[in-house]
């Protein structure tokens, strides 16, 4: 019996049926402290066609740089009004929104502050594991020393920062390229 995944072992075509009924694309409640931002976007194959059926799962921080999970021991506040985490599937056009806050700087492994970002794990048909990015803020002043963000190549690095909507204060476009030239940066989380 061969080990080479086939085609009946992909995930799909329905498996968006079972993670959209947790979609979650407003993570901020009434109350939550910080700059809220909005960032829309589309997700591509390596075509260049949009995916109609990808999830993409986020977990950031709050704006102090807290997460909302038990592992994160830092002294500082928990909100429960900002949970961190949603679900926002793409529409028939391959496109997503939500609305978060910005969120603070958490610590790197060595206690090192990170720059401010949303890890974002990326699920779509066809793929058998899911695909790992970041997305980082534009004009952010820490993104120069972030230890994540310097691993990547200074040519490929753009794919992972959102870019401002002329004239709309608050709002960020960040694109997936799942496959070619472009294809946003993703990493090797090991799972």
């Amino acid at each position: 019996m061969s080990r080479q995944a086939t085609t009946s072992q992909t995930v799909g075509p329905f498996f968006s049926i079972g993670m959209t009924r947790m979609k979650r694309d407003d993570l901020v409640s009434a109350g939550a402290s910080g700059e809220r931002v909005t960032i829309s976007g589309q997700v591509f194959d390596g075509d260049g066609k949009p995916v109609s059926d990808a999830i993409l799962e986020i977990w950031q921080a709050n704006t102090y740089g807290k997460y909302a999970h038990p592992a994160d021991q830092q002294d500082k506040p928990v909100e429960a009004s900002f949970s961190g985490y949603g679900r926002i599937p793409t529409d028939d056009e391959g496109k997503f929104r939500f609305t978060t806050i910005k969120p603070g700087q958490v610590p790197d492994l060595e206690g090192k502050l990170q720059a401010p970002h949303i890890v974002v794990s990326v699920f779509a048909r066809g793929l058998l594991r899911r695909l790992v990015t970041r997305i980082y803020f534009p004009d952010e002043p820490t993104n120069a020393a972030d230890f994540v963000l310097n691993l990547v190549e200074p040519s490929r690095r753009e794919t992972l920062i959102a870019k401002m909507i002329a004239g709309v204060n608050g709002a960020l476009k960040w694109d997936v390229i799942l496959q070619g030239s472009s294809e946003t940066v993703f990493f090797d989380c090991g799972l």
